[in-house]
């Protein structure tokens, strides 16, 4: 391991901890934000190209899982209830967090080890010989360095949104999946649900025609929930709001790249990014400290925009649009609108495709609906609803993820998709702060999605993953 490398890992560990750094910025400093144009430039020659790369079968995946706050606890029963899945460890700082997820697993085969009490346990974990795959649900700061360990360590890493913060942090986990060949899945769950599925099945089936424009976005009012003491460690949810850009891009940003085919025949080219200022964040930490003192120190910080609108332009002329909005008092939606030559669809307030002026009408609705239904939600999209997780897409997501690792079949999100979605946040970072100029983005192919595959959505040569209920 390089000097650098060390040196980055050393300084990951500690901003996660909050001892440098307060999540103001992607970037160290001003001069770093300066650089970022000349870092995109940059040449750089691909080790091996892991997309559409297939890792030997795993009969038996062993799991690790670190992180047991928010989404951890899920992750666990969700996975405990896939056939060929042993939980081998569980890993938090907090001891009772490790002691409660435990505990729900005694009526089960599942008897894992327990890992906590220090930030650093969970390089104990995964230094073990007896793991697959390290499922990472962790305050984002520690996202690419466990993602990072993880491979260098010989696992496979599964990694919660976003993957990254940094560019820099982008690039390490594609030169790290590259030499190490093992998997970096960024764990998108949205691009596992119904109507995200269906679209992209009708897309691959020529339905929309050429699609010339699409919009994803993470509309989610989360003022209260950002604010709560309880909710995450040290208020570090809280604290990335400091930064001005779009924070959590990938839940509406999956999807639509998938749509599009970026990595895999097309790639995004340049984005230009605009921000309001913020209406809430600072007035709500003002209220919340005239009660409780505990707030008082939120009261000075600046907070980003509420609403932030990035617009991507692709290599083959297609335009994305991404929105964040968590503090506004609006209805959840992540948009999820596509536009082609021959039809149109979108997700929010209603699942709606029209092919003209109007809606098509609900009968023709449900001709789609049966013609397009993908075969993994056949397979397992009610026992997905009844599982749970946001509806039944996290659980598909995570069945997949198993069943493409037992068969040996290449992963639906690679190291590209990792690196290519989270990257827009720090972009969005740089082009907020410069009025919105534009900035290209980075091929983190290294050209290789001239020729990329398309994703394949069907389950051929899987799917024989069962299902404990």
């Amino acid at each position: 391991m390089s000097n650098n490398r060390r040196d980055f890992l050393k300084l990951s560990g500690l901003a996660g901890l909050g001892l440098i750094g307060t999540g103001m910025s992607s970037f160290k400093s001003a001069e770093e934000m300066e650089r970022l144009p000349e870092m995109i430039k940059r040449k750089r020659i691909q080790h091996f190209n892991m997309s559409g790369f297939a890792a030997p079968k795993l009969d038996k995946v062993r799991v690790g899982f670190i992180g047991l706050g928010m989404r951890g606890p899920g992750a666990v029963n969700r996975m405990s209830k896939i056939e060929g899945v042993e939980i081998i460890a569980i890993c938090d700082l907090v001891p009772e967090k490790v002691d409660k997820i435990a505990k729900s697993l005694e009526n089960t085969a599942h008897k894992p080890e327990k890992y906590s009490g220090s930030a650093y346990a969970w390089k104990k974990m995964v230094d073990r010989d007896d793991l697959d795959l390290v499922y990472i649900a962790t305050p984002w700061d520690w996202h690419t360095p466990m993602a990072v360990y993880a491979m260098e360590a010989g696992k496979h890493a599964a990694v919660e949104v976003p993957a990254a913060k940094t560019l820099e942090e982008c690039w390490q986990l594609v030169e790290t999946s590259e030499k190490t060949q093992k998997h970096c899945m960024m764990l998108e769950n949205c691009c596992y649900d119904f109507f995200e599925l269906m679209t992209l099945n009708m897309a691959r089936d020529g339905f929309f025609g050429d699609i010339l424009h699409a919009e994803g976005a993470y509309i989610h009012d989360l003022l209260d929930l950002n604010f709560a003491k309880n909710a995450y460690e040290d208020m570090w949810r809280l604290k990335e709001n400091y930064r001005d850009g779009n924070l959590y891009a990938t839940h509406g940003l999956g999807p639509i790249a998938q749509l599009l085919d970026i990595n895999r025949g097309d790639q995004m080219d340049y984005l230009t990014s605009l921000s309001s200022a913020d209406f809430h964040m600072a007035d709500k930490a003002r209220e919340l400290a005239e009660k409780d003192n505990f707030y008082s120190s939120f009261v000075e910080k600046k907070f980003g925009g509420n609403i932030n609108t990035t617009i991507v332009r692709t290599k083959h002329g297609k335009s994305m649009m991404i929105q964040h909005d968590v503090t506004s008092p609006r209805p959840y939606s992540r948009l999820h609108a596509l536009s082609g030559t021959k039809a149109f669809a979108q997700k929010y307030p209603m699942q709606k495709i029209s092919s003209g002026h109007g809606w098509i009408k609900d009968d023709e609705m449900k001709v789609l609906q049966e013609k397009y239904t993908p075969e993994i939600v056949k397979k397992v999209g009610e026992l997905a609803k009844n599982i749970g997780g946001h509806g039944g897409m996290d659980f598909m997501m995570e069945w997949r993820l198993v069943d493409c690792l037992r068969n040996g079949l290449p992963l639906d999100q690679d190291v590209y998709d990792a690196a290519s979605w989270s990257a827009l946040s720090p972009l969005s970072e740089w082009s907020v702060a410069h009025r919105s100029n534009s900035i290209d983005v980075p091929d983190f192919t290294s050209g290789s999605w001239k020729t990329n595959k398309p994703l394949d959505i069907t389950l051929n040569g899987g799917g024989t993953t069962k299902v404990i209920v």
